[in-house]
């Protein structure tokens, strides 16, 4: 994948403004965004390896509360003092809340048929408690531009994409700002 692009989206629950820039050169993909909600500021950096799988996240908020997590890219993570965190074993992708941008991380990765879904399991980072923990969720690519997103706890959205595998339009929670 080769990109090298900037995206905004608005949050619709809470009301949020995110701005995010994506790097992707065939070796490996660097993510960088800000987002401002009403209760803190929060920049996170993602770093994937040429496979697609996260290798590196970071997630600082204004009031000085750091999240760092590595992957060796198979499913194993620790956290910034090198401790493992088997609570997170198999999961590839994340999940950080709240930016619609993760949800791209399996869209990229995966190779897809219409109607056919595929289960993931997502490291879930919580920006509200800079907290992290598996969670399992489900992707259906509908068509070009259409995936149906779920996860275990009965939580579903068709997302609308663009021709990036971005998200445009998630219904009631984000769409698109520029």
């Amino acid at each position: 994948m080769s990109l090298d692009r900037t995206i905004s989206w608005r949050g619709l629950d809470p009301l949020t403004l995110e701005h995010c820039h994506i790097v992707a050169n065939g070796r490996d993909t660097r993510i960088r965004g800000a987002i401002v909600t009403p209760a803190y500021g929060l920049y996170y950096r993602i770093k994937l390896d040429d496979a697609g799988h996260v290798r590196t996240v970071k997630v600082e908020r204004t009031d000085g509360r750091v999240l760092e997590l590595f992957s060796d890219g198979a499913g194993n993570w620790s956290d910034d003092r090198a401790e493992p965190l088997p609570g997170l074993r198999g999961c590839i992708d994340i999940d950080l809340w709240p930016t619609p941008l993760t949800n791209s991380l399996p869209i990229w990765r995966s190779d897809w048929v219409d109607g056919v879904p595929q289960r993931f399991a997502m490291a879930w980072i919580d920006g509200d408690e800079m907290s992290v923990r598996r969670d399992e969720h489900i992707y259906t690519r509908l068509d070009d531009n259409h995936v149906r997103y779920q996860n275990t706890e009965g939580f579903e959205r068709v997302l609308e994409l663009d021709t990036d595998g971005l998200v445009v339009n998630y219904p009631g929670l984000f769409e698109r700002a520029g």
